[in-house]
């Protein structure tokens, strides 16, 4: 094993015997039921770099171990050939394909555009490893102690692979995705470079001020920007309603529009304030004219009297995920039913439904019959439009399917 990795000979986690077909189909998790022994003279500590091997000790790839769960090593490298060993220049060389992945989206040195993801965990073969791109400032977020415990390294690599004319900044917001399981020690900070004067990124031509500091995720939910580009091309002269507004992504793109009048609703002041301040960065003359925003739970809203009596032509449910876990599936369903519902009650004829799920334990079949449950529950026809999903930026790896977690419909309401 030492020239898999260099000097010192890598703990080895070994498979049963025939438990090695998803990772030789290039899946990334290796669960616990599949692994025979660990070979090391101690059990690897949490985020350890691991060599996987099958029975007979042929090579598989290189993974981080996770003693805690179901899922005991992620695999970042697959194949058994002139492995590299997982150092600086190795995690430069993932950056470096993965912005060239991105130039061939056309999403790199585009004006109109400048944030986007960068680094999308397992899609990029990267699997604990979030970095959204922003205007020049990566905002890097570890969900594994094994890319927690190389942030450092990695931030650097980043900055190595990109270059001084793209990257000027790596911001570290690994403390929120790890919790209690971060180092206290070693809070969200920059790791390169400093805070740029005025945090704005252009996407599709609309301005957003980011705030990765105190936002929710990286600063902007960038997995929407296809859906809102759609939404812009449907609110033309519509009365529209964005729910869980967030930064008023969806909200800027339907003013952009030409709808009629928008109102944004989130629960978090926070948020409705961020709305208010991109709808001013957009629309500084007559945004304001158009454009409402209220700090509310969206089922309360809902049940406004007003809303009752005017309904709306174009309606955007966004939620955060109500599922983390299959243990609360069933709950998530539930609550899925029961907001499409509310919505389904308060469009016009001939009006629009946008609605999505994050969660990933909800697939697209379950959210789909689930939102046509609220459809019956309601009794109005319903064509269904479109089908939306993760934007080429966060394309999952084919061999994980776990890894489409955004799921979107469109529906026409009669």
């Amino acid at each position: 094993m030492a020239d898999l990795c260099g000097v010192i000979p890598l703990p080895q986690l070994v498979l049963q015997r025939g438990k090695d077909a998803s990772v030789r189909r290039f899946h990334p998790w290796i669960f616990s039921g599949a692994v025979d022994r660990i070979i090391a003279p101690a059990e690897p500590a949490d985020g350890e770099v691991v060599a996987v091997v099958d029975h007979r000790g042929a090579p598989l790839g290189l993974a981080h171990f996770q003693p805690h769960g179901s899922i005991v090593g992620r695999v970042f490298h697959f194949g058994d050939t002139a492995l590299p060993a997982p150092d600086h220049g190795f995690w430069a060389a993932k950056f470096g394909a993965a912005w060239e992945r991105r130039r061939a989206l056309g999403l790199v040195d585009d004006p109109q555009i400048t944030a986007f993801r960068l680094i999308h965990a397992e899609g990029d073969g990267l699997p604990g490893l979030i970095v959204d791109y922003y205007a020049g400032t990566a905002v890097l977020q570890a969900h594994s102690m094994g890319m927690y415990r190389t942030r450092a390294v990695l931030a650097q690599a980043l900055a190595d692979a990109l270059g001084p004319r793209y990257l000027t900044a790596v911001y570290d917001k690994s403390a929120d995705t790890l919790g209690a399981a971060a180092d206290p020690a070693a809070p969200n900070g920059y790791l390169v470079g400093e805070p740029p004067a005025d945090p704005v990124v252009l996407e599709n031509g609309h301005r957003f001020r980011i705030d990765w500091l105190t936002g929710q995720k990286t600063g902007f939910f960038l997995d929407q920007r296809d859906s809102r580009a759609l939404v812009g091309h449907y609110a033309r002269g519509r009365r529209v309603l964005n729910t869980f507004c967030y930064t008023g992504g969806f909200s800027v793109y339907a003013l952009a529009g030409g709808a009629a009048h928008v109102d944004s609703v989130d629960a978090s002041k926070g948020a409705i304030a961020l709305t208010d301040a991109n709808v001013a960065l957009n629309f500084p003359a007559e945004g304001a004219a158009r454009h409402r925003a209220f700090a509310q739970d969206v089922f309360e809203f809902f049940r406004r009297p007003e809303v009752a009596a005017d309904p709306y032509d174009l309606i955007i449910l966004d939620p955060p995920a109500f599922a983390k876990s299959r243990a609360a599936r069933q709950r998530a369903e539930a609550g899925y039913r029961r907001l499409n519902a509310e919505a389904l009650r308060r469009i016009r004829p001939g009006g629009l439904l946008f609605t999505f799920s994050c969660s990933q334990v909800v697939d697209r079949e379950l959210f789909t019959s689930t939102v046509r449950a609220a459809a019956l529950d309601v009794g109005r026809p319903v064509r269904l439009l479109h089908y939306l999903g993760q934007p080429a930026d966060h394309a999952p790896s084919f061999y994980h399917p776990e890894g489409e977690y955004l799921k979107g419909l469109v529906l026409a309401v009669e």
